[in-house]
């Protein structure tokens, strides 16, 4: 398996990735919004994305972007791992895993603070693969939000 850093060369392959992703969390799938989307990301440098590849056909099986952030205590960067997805036919073979190492050599490349993400708590076998490579589940923080769109 191969992960790579996606850039505007690699839109095609991520588009419809995002779009399966969106519709894992019941959005309507919207392909040219998603291509607007990640090409604003992509062009901006809002994020980084890594895509993984494998199998005979060097198929995509998943993504995981990062948002960047900062730590003001530590004066550090910060990486947000907002999104994280391998399609149904790829889980289960290690794919996420190698997805989450690259996001955790990126974040070292970078001389992070660390990496945060939130994921539901419904959400099982995810939180098993996290606690599985060393994630820690934050005990001192609670997450507090305000939505203006449903």
């Amino acid at each position: 398996m191969k992960v790579l850093r996606a850039s505007i060369d690699s839109i095609d392959v991520l588009v419809p990735l995002f779009d399966q992703y969106r519709q894992f969390y019941k959005q309507r799938s919207d392909i040219q919004e998603a291509r607007k989307f990640l090409m604003t990301r992509l062009k901006n440098g809002d994020s980084v994305v890594y895509i993984a590849f494998g199998g005979s056909e060097n198929r995509a099986f998943g993504f995981v972007q990062l948002y960047p952030s900062f730590s003001s205590i530590a004066l550090k960067p910060l990486w947000i791992l907002n999104d994280l997805f391998v399609t149904p036919a790829a889980r289960g073979q290690g794919v996420a895993e190698a997805l989450l190492h690259r996001s955790v050599k990126h974040a070292e490349e970078t001389n992070a603070r660390g990496i945060v993400l939130e994921t539901a708590v419904d959400n099982t076998p995810a939180r098993r693969l996290y606690e599985k490579l060393g994630w820690k589940k934050d005990a001192g923080f609670l997450t507090y939000r305000i939505d203006f769109e449903e």
